[in-house]
């Protein structure tokens, strides 16, 4: 079955940078589109930044110039890099593997997430 295994997270100081890893096995093709999501205490999880199949990206208003997502489809990892760090970046990080090449949809392999802690 498809997998996410997520990696990288923990506790960085504002200003700082951090990568996060995901990990997918079970997957036959390797081209859907990867969005990584977060989630902080009391609020919706909200999408931080997506790429497609074929690389296009997209980005939370919030996060733009800071951080960047990625993709290795040989190695089947995908990766967020956090850049500028800020506090109200803090939350857990969750990667998502879509159903879709082209589009992120509400659909798709979810990691089991992973605690990034911004201290100021």
């Amino acid at each position: 079955q498809v997998q996410l295994v997520q990696s990288g997270g923990g506790l960085v100081q504002a200003g700082g940078s951090l990568r996060l890893s995901c990990a997918a096995s079970g997957i036959s093709f390797t081209l859907n589109a990867v969005g990584w999501y977060r989630q902080a205490p009391g609020k919706q999880r909200e999408l931080v930044a997506g790429i497609t199949g074929p690389g296009t990206t997209t980005y939370a208003d919030s996060v733009k110039g800071r951080f960047t997502v990625s993709r290795d489809n040989a190695k089947k990892m995908f990766y967020l890099q956090m850049n500028n760090v800020k506090p109200e970046d803090t939350a857990v990080y969750y990667c998502k593997y879509d159903t879709r090449w082209d589009t992120l949809t509400e659909s798709g392999y979810w990691g089991q997430g992973t605690q990034v802690t911004v201290s100021s």
